[in-house]
């Protein structure tokens, strides 16, 4: 190749000219790579959370398309690791924060491992969203500054269904699976039930992957509450349910769980399936608002099948993370985190937001109530009511800083 010499530049010059032409189309490259701004993923590609884990993607996935690939301009790449236990989901996203350089993370499919990922983000100073973990110290105690948590807390949800239970009743039995998901559930029910008059009949605490209820289910008949409050994970809680309808129990005593995701719904089948359910977000909730019923479309149109829970959470995750970038507009961890502090996001008559001291969203719950008879193949709930009725009383629901506990280090 003869490189271009211009008069009075030297033999070295020119060489040097040659030099930086053959190098251009990599220097473009290198300059692409580092326009791509890089997200993590961290959630479950095996076991038993693997299909919340890919309900949540999908549903992430749908949101960085709708804003066309791209933040600030530039287009944007995921990059999505396992967590397959806490120590792995810990070890995976300091290596998407160390190797990956990662502007961001959204993970955790379940609150033991988003627990372990939010240290990370303490210490690496990344922000990090975590969709579907419940557990109340993720905003409580063990909040952080570049922490933020999307699904309601199990208090906030216990909230919402509890003056629905009592009316039913006052005699409550609790059946809890032994970890914080359950005890959380527990312990917020039963101080809800005292509040309103009534009494704990009896309490079982059962393995994480029980497999046989049918000892816990003869112990319920014989106590005859008027509700069972099942603080039991998906998997646990569509085998309790199954085998709760197979001994007869269906219809005679309602049950009820304060978070419920629609595949732990769905694994039961229609035959089996019974309750009183809280929620975050439903398909075919009339009162969602465009941007919702163009993810559920748009979801519906890609899986043949309507957008769990679950896909909804990963979209909210996504689409909350690259608003916050856009109006930051900047991909620096504190100037994402101030943008999500003070972001504001259409959520029906009342935008959903980031609470700026805890960071836990603020939005509307849904309870819901199985269908009494079901018709449709995917759709099998009733909605009873939204919390809070009006919108003044969103702060009220999620509680107050004294009550909640997060002690937030400062910028």
């Amino acid at each position: 190749m003869t490189a271009f010499r211009a008069p009075g530049l030297g033999r070295r010059t020119a060489l040097a000219g040659s030099a930086a032409i053959l190098a251009a189309p990599w220097i473009r490259s290198a300059r692409a790579a580092e326009d791509t701004i890089k997200l993590g993923l961290v959630f479950a590609k095996q076991g038993t959370w693997t299909e919340q884990g890919e309900q949540l993607v999908s549903g992430a996935r749908i949101a960085l398309e709708q804003a066309g690939g791209k933040a600030l301009g530039r287009p944007v790449e995921l990059v999505w690791l396992d967590e397959p236990s806490p120590q792995v989901a810990q070890q995976n996203m300091q290596k998407l924060v160390e190797e990956e350089k990662v502007a961001a993370v959204i993970g955790g499919t379940n609150s033991g491992t988003s627990l372990a990922m939010a240290s990370v983000a303490k210490r690496a100073k990344v922000p990090y969203i975590t969709p579907n973990a419940a557990a109340r110290e993720i905003t409580g105690k063990d909040c952080n500054r570049y922490t933020f948590r999307v699904l309601t807390t199990t208090p906030v949800a216990s909230r919402a269904m509890a003056p629905h239970l009592t009316a039913i009743g006052k005699k409550w039995y609790f059946l809890t699976a032994s970890y914080a998901f359950g005890q959380d559930i527990y312990t917020s029910m039963k101080g809800l039930l005292e509040e309103a008059g009534g009494r704990e009949v009896a309490r079982d605490n059962t393995p994480l992957g029980t497999t046989d209820f049918s000892s816990f289910i003869l112990k319920i008949r014989s106590a005859r509450p008027d509700v069972v409050v099942a603080g039991l994970p998906g998997g646990d809680l569509s085998t309790f349910l199954k085998q709760y309808g197979e001994m007869g129990m269906k219809g005679r005593i309602p049950v009820a769980c304060p978070i419920i995701g629609d595949a732990d719904l769905w694994a039961i089948g229609p035959q089996a399936a019974t309750g009183i359910f809280g929620k975050p977000w439903h398909f075919s909730d009339p009162t969602n608002p465009e941007a919702d019923r163009t993810f559920a479309a748009a979801y519906q149109a890609r899986h043949n099948k309507p957008a769990a829970d679950k896909a909804w959470l990963g979209w909210m995750s996504m689409r909350t993370l690259l608003g916050g970038i856009e109006q930051a507009k900047s991909v620096k961890p504190q100037d994402i985190v101030a943008a999500l502090e003070t972001a504001r996001f259409p959520d029906g008559a009342v935008d959903a937001y980031y609470r700026s001291w805890d960071h836990q969203m603020l939005r509307r719950c849904l309870v819901m109530k199985v269908k009494e008879r079901i018709t449709d193949r995917w759709d099998w709930l009733d909605l009873l009511a939204q919390a809070p009725e009006k919108p003044g009383e969103l702060e009220a629901l999620y509680g107050t800083q004294a009550e909640i506990g997060c002690q937030m280090e400062a910028p």
